[in-house]
């Protein structure tokens, strides 16, 4: 049984919702730090755990969210540079914590020891960002461009492909199943799915979450 983890969630727009909401249906703890006083009651009239009121850049507020007892922390504010900055006030406060920051283009070669993972909202948004966080089902293995994203997805047990051969499932156009995880060769039409095993991807942006939706359920 997956062990419940605790996260916390800077910045409570539509991404970061969405990310708390996938969170609490997987049955793990969220607090969430919102900056807008009148989005907090929002927040908290979803019910989804925890909301601090305040700005997740400073020591204060990240100190009040009890950094110690997370699994990870999500900066998904709309702004960049403030993402990158609570992740490295983050990481100051908390030196192990493993940190996800929203961003328009990839973390700067010299924010990688504090920017574990980047969310690039232009193809992923917060259904991604939880699986991201969680470190199950889905990772993006090349930073997405416009066009195109390198995925390995885990196959759920409950997803639409478990079990069937890839000559049986009709993938949506824009996508195209590589390999298994091994690298051990390329997927042919008799490669089957099986749940549990991962496999490699190259997907067309605007069909990613189709693409997810077969694979994970």
């Amino acid at each position: 049984m997956t062990r419940t983890k605790r996260f916390v969630i800077a910045g409570g727009g539509r991404v970061g919702l969405q990310t708390a909401k996938n969170l609490t249906e997987q049955g793990h703890e969220v607090l969430l730090i919102e900056v807008d006083g009148d989005r907090v009651e929002e927040l908290a009239d979803e019910y989804l755990g925890p909301v601090i009121h305040g700005d997740a850049t400073e020591q204060s507020i990240l100190r009040q969210a009890d950094l110690g007892d997370a699994d990870a922390i999500a900066a998904l504010t709309d702004e960049t540079e403030t993402n990158t900055e609570i992740c490295l006030t983050a990481h100051y406060l908390e030196p192990s914590i493993r940190t996800l920051a929203r961003s328009e283009t990839a973390t700067e070669p010299d924010h990688d020891e504090v920017v574990d993972a980047t969310l690039l909202p232009q193809s992923l948004g917060g259904d991604h960002a939880a699986d991201m966080l969680t470190g199950e089902g889905i990772r993006t293995l090349v930073y997405p461009t416009a066009d195109l994203d390198i995925i390995e997805v885990t196959v759920a047990e409950s997803a639409p492909v478990a079990g069937r051969r890839l000559d049986e499932v009709a993938l949506p156009a824009g996508s195209l199943l590589i390999s298994t995880a091994d690298r051990d060769g390329l997927a042919g039409p008799e490669t089957k799915l099986e749940a549990s095993e991962r496999y490699i991807l190259a997907v067309e942006s605007d069909v990613v979450d189709e693409v997810v939706n077969l694979f994970r359920g």
